[in-house]
């Protein structure tokens, strides 16, 4: 029997408009930007086993060289992509359901779009564990309601960020800490 292996794939656009729009209200600092090797890390000790990153990337013209040699550097594999439309949605979604024919493979998504649903929803009718990582007050309710996935906060579960985000959240009262406010 063959070592199961969960693919994490990385919507890069989704996750830095999401923190450059919504959270920031700005383009975001390079350090501000997720720390991606803690986001492979966590994956594999939150699971248990081997993770092969798959990190999409949307490639006008030149390719960008730093960033990419950076991801294959932390172990990522990046996948520039270039065409019309949203590629980078288009590729992840040809690529979920290319992982339905394989029984011995997790996903976790990391994104917050809704048009992945429907991929997730038929992986999640097999035997297999499904997670979306994010900015939780983000997530589409789509990917929420798939059966059976697990939801990661960017942020709070997977510590990719060297410092707080300026964040509102919900908090659970057993997580409230009144020193963050005054």
């Amino acid at each position: 029997m063959a070592e199961r292996t969960t693919y994490l794939l990385i919507d890069g656009e989704n996750i830095d408009a999401t923190l450059g729009i919504s959270v920031l209200g700005r383009r975001p600092l390079p350090e501000e930007r997720p720390r991606w090797d803690r986001l492979l890390h966590y994956t594999e000790a939150a699971w248990q086993q081997p993770v092969k990153g798959l990190f999409f990337l949307a490639v006008t013209h030149d390719l960008p060289l730093s960033f990419v040699q950076a991801l294959i550097a932390i172990g990522y594999r990046p996948v520039p992509l270039q065409g019309e439309g949203k590629v980078v949605d288009i590729a992840i979604q040809r690529t979920a359901e290319a992982l339905v024919a394989r029984e011995d493979a997790d996903v976790m998504l990391v994104s917050h779009d809704v048009d992945f649903a429907p991929q997730m929803e038929r992986l999640a009718g097999q035997d297999r564990r499904l997670g979306v990582v994010g900015f939780g007050e983000f997530m589409a309710n789509g990917l929420r309601e798939v059966p059976g996935i697990e939801v990661f906060d960017l942020e709070y579960d997977v510590e990719a960020f060297k410092s707080r985000l300026p964040r509102v959240r919900v908090i659970p009262i057993d997580e409230f800490d009144p020193l963050e406010f005054l």
